[in-house]
């Protein structure tokens, strides 16, 4: 069920949350699919973990700046996407679910993408990562944002209920019933 109290103010949140998902893309984009002059080229990480090892085994200052930056490259996504879709009234596991598979798949044709971009290499881990860090994001700053905004409706209309005026919507409309034609 999309929240439709707010009328504009619901519109405006999803456009931001649109045109902001579309920019962070296009960010995205150009920083994993560009071609790099490189003089030389490491094979890709299929086997899972492999590349988080070799990134522990530089130190922990270098550890921390790549498994770090492959954590926090799609992470705005475990927001956005969730502002985008502009869904107030939903269940916290299922849109933690759908927001973890499009981070995923969005990870995945990144990584897919990257195979044919010269100086790009493909790696597992950085998908596992990406996707723990749109995963990491939702969790910690979704729900506790919708539970937020479901309360302000409801503060709005008992503040309107004990003034005594109508509900923030207006009376809702009666329609007369229409008997069945010949």
């Amino acid at each position: 069920m999309r929240h439709s109290s707010g009328g504009r103010t619901a519109i405006r949140f999803r456009a931001a949350g649109c045109l902001l998902l579309c920019a962070h893309l296009l960010l995205v984009g150009w920083l994993t699919l560009r071609p790099l002059d490189v003089p030389w080229m490491t094979a890709a990480n299929f086997e899972l973990f492999a590349g988080i090892r070799a990134d522990l085994a530089l130190g922990p200052a270098e550890a921390v700046r790549r498994i770090g930056g492959a954590l926090l490259l799609l992470a705005p996504l475990g927001v956005l996407l969730p502002m985008a879709g502009g869904r107030l009234l939903v269940s916290s596991w299922s849109s933690m679910l759908r927001t973890v598979t499009a981070g995923a798949l969005i990870s995945l044709a990144i990584e897919l993408g990257q195979t044919g971009v010269p100086g790009q290499v493909v790696d597992v881990d950085s998908l596992l990562l990406n996707t723990l860090g749109v995963g990491l994001a939702h969790l910690l700053v979704v729900p506790g944002v919708r539970a937020r905004l479901r309360r302000l409706p409801e503060a709005r209309y008992r503040r309107t209920a004990r003034a005594g005026d109508e509900a923030p919507g207006g009376t809702t409309p009666t329609i007369t019933r229409v008997g069945i034609a010949p």
